[in-house]
Formats: structure tokens, C-alpha cells, sequence
């Protein structure tokens, strides 16, 4: 598995484009790569995590920079089981 990982700040987007700007860059890396995703506190932080579940993405790490920002570390998976 590979452990290259890849880096998407998104501080300065606001939803839905926190979520679309981060399945565009997954979109774009191998399986098993780790998406590391700069955030703002708020909607970003409880929606962008939760939808990349949703779609079959493991959730490597959340946790606080400061009040305001947060780093998401994501491995891509293949495609969500239906």
C-alpha cells in the first residue's frame, strides 16, 4: 500500500466546495494514498470528513491546528460497496 501522501488546503472554501474541492483532488490519487486536507472549523470540519465515509474513504486523523483550522488525513479507497 502505498503511504505517498498528497496535500489540499481548503481554509479559504466554504460548502459544498470544501467537500467538491476534496473529491476532485481524491479523484486524482491512487488507492490507498493519503489525502492530508487543511480546514476551517464549522461546517467544513463535520461535513468534509462524514461525506468522504459516506463514499468509502477511511479517516486517518482529525485533529485541531489552532481554534480555527483543522488537518484531515483521508486514505483513498476504491469505490463505496453498494
Amino acid at each position: 500500500m502505498s503511504e505517498t501522501t498528497h496535500e489540499l488546503d481548503i481554509t479559504g472554501e466554504v460548502c459544498p466546495m470544501t467537500f467538491v474541492r476534496t473529491k476532485l483532488r481524491l479523484e486524482r490519487m491512487a488507492e490507498g494514498e493519503i489525502l492530508r486536507v487543511r480546514l476551517r472549523d464549522g461546517e467544513a470540519r463535520i461535513n468534509v470528513p462524514r461525506a468522504l465515509a459516506d463514499h468509502g474513504h477511511e479517516i486517518l486523523r482529525l485533529e485541531a491546528e489552532n481554534a480555527e483550522v483543522w488537518t484531515l488525513e483521508v486514505r483513498k479507497r476504491g469505490r463505496p460497496p453498494r
